[in-house]
């Protein structure tokens, strides 16, 4: 296919050059429309490239295929079968994606350490979640995803189970075996999802971990905006085999789907998609280069510990993105949230993830030397500023077993019973009926269904405590919690 064409980017510079009057949506009609004091800090370029697909980038019957087009590159790209776009993120594209592997009552298994977006879909869609737990390395705090045999037990246990869905990477770069995952499932007559939110730029690096397609996935969940050049909320989700329906998925997506797609998020899918194919390599290799510089100035800092390929063993990780940097610095005596909250006001740098014990930079393409210079130089006064930091406040970090909680009601059932909020103390017993996301990264410490205990209780409680970001629940101190009303 020819990949120097971008179809939804080329639509749109027709229809400028056309100077069509619009007497539809978008309201702003690409520009004038929008108070001018919102112009000067989005830009003229936003709105003149808000414009509808139907009678705008295409006409009423799609007949120019603009967007058909830009999806079978997609495809082509990534070596899968068929390519949908998102422009609501893949917390739409991954609920899209279970509903049509497994409906309401069915059973499908989960990673347990699967996004706060997977659980909303469990409660949407009324499916039995069968959770396969993550192997929790106790000395580093951190859940590796699990592993084939897992999933062998888990299906042998559940043999009625529809699929499995798979969360690689994880937020601190830690991989799957995809295709090990891939093969006990296809044995099974099972289809695999895998949510690779963190991975759309995997496809297009030998040196990068595998790509969920080329292990065996039969259905790929990707976040273009995380780690791509698209836009916020821009997401693909690609399909091969004949294991899940095509015009299943597709009606799924349409169930969930917006009615008015961004133009904003089309296009800029399709351009990345163009500049993959024909700059990733080099671009990658750039990213590569700039990683490993931060990685060796890290090495030699007293107190930071770099999470490095020796967590590439069994009970471990299958695999390391090795453009995640992922800084343990609990060698200073502080906690992550401080470490990423001195770093933004000091150094005006802003992490992606942190938690109790650490924090993750990601290099992308899109970073430059001087980027890159700029992070070395903030650990390097991080590790400088560290005993002028408040020292790390007691969090009960809770062990592996601890966090492999029981089940005992759908998280549908839970979420929209009756329901009542109770003191921490009283919650310890009951059954949650909210979902309890740190975030980020957002992966539920609690979901709806599951019984809550002490351990969990003081760990977000002492968590809250020492920085803490709960957005979801109704109590974010962690001081009551909503239940199951008895």
């Amino acid at each position: 296919m020819d990949h120097s064409r971008a179809p939804v980017l080329e639509a749109l510079e027709a229809f400028r050059r056309r100077g069509d009057v619009v007497f539809g949506p978008p309201g702003h009609r690409q520009g004038p429309g929008a108070d001018p004091r919102v112009r000067a800090v989005l830009g003229e370029g936003v709105f003149a490239s808000d414009v509808l697909l139907l009678n705008g980038l295409d006409d009423r019957r799609e007949s120019q295929g603009v967007l058909d087009q830009a999806l079978a590159l997609m495809a082509d790209a990534v070596d899968a079968d068929q390519c949908f776009f998102s422009t609501c993120g893949s917390s739409l594209s991954v609920k899209s994606a279970m509903i049509s592997v497994a409906g309401p009552g069915e059973k499908l298994l989960v990673s347990r350490n699967a996004h706060k977006s997977v659980v909303a879909g469990l409660i949407i869609s009324g499916i039995d979640p069968v959770w396969v737990h993550p192997h929790v390395d106790d000395d580093l705090h951190l859940a590796h995803p699990p592993e084939p045999e897992d999933v062998r037990a888990a299906l042998a246990t559940h043999p009625d189970a529809k699929g499995m869905l798979l969360i690689s990477p994880t937020d601190w770069g830690t991989c799957a075996d995809i295709a090990g995952v891939a093969e006990v499932c296809h044995a099974a007559g099972v289809p695999l999802i895998v949510d690779e939110a963190w991975g759309a730029h995997l496809p297009f690096h030998d040196g990068l971990p595998s790509w969920g397609m080329d292990a065996g996935a039969d259905l790929v969940v990707t976040s273009v905006h995380k780690t791509g050049s698209a836009v916020e909320q821009s997401s693909c989700f690609h399909l091969q085999g004949d294991r899940i329906d095509p015009s299943v998925l597709s009606a799924r997506e349409d169930l969930l789907g917006t009615t008015s797609s961004s133009s904003l998020v089309y296009a800029s899918l399709d351009g990345w998609r163009r500049q993959m194919v024909e700059q990733g390599e080099a671009l990658l290799d750039g990213a590569l280069r700039r990683a490993d510089r931060v990685r060796d100035v890290v090495t030699g800092l007293d107190g930071l510990s770099l999470l490095g390929r020796e967590v590439v063993r069994p009970q471990g990780a299958a695999d390391l993105d090795p453009l995640v940097l992922t800084v343990d610095v609990r060698g200073l005596g502080i906690t992550g949230f401080s470490a990423g909250e001195w770093l933004r006001a000091e150094r005006q740098i802003d992490v992606g993830s942190t938690d109790t014990c650490r924090i993750s930079a990601r290099i992308t393409h899109g970073h430059t030397d001087d980027d890159v210079r700029r992070l070395t130089e903030g650990l390097e006064a991080l590790v400088a500023a560290a005993g002028t930091l408040d020292r790390a406040p007691h969090v009960a970090l809770p062990p592996g077993p601890a966090l492999e909680i029981q089940t005992v009601m759908l998280p549908r059932d839970a979420f929209f019973g009756r329901v009542e909020q109770v003191d921490a103390d009283e919650a310890v017993g009951r059954v949650c009926a909210e979902t309890i996301s740190p975030y980020p990264p957002g992966v539920p410490v609690l979901a709806p269904g599951e019984r809550i205990t002490a351990e969990i209780v003081d760990y977000l409680r002492t968590g809250v405590e020492a920085g803490m970001l709960l957005p979801d629940p109704v109590d974010p101190t962690a001081a009551s919690f909503r239940v199951v009303a008895e």
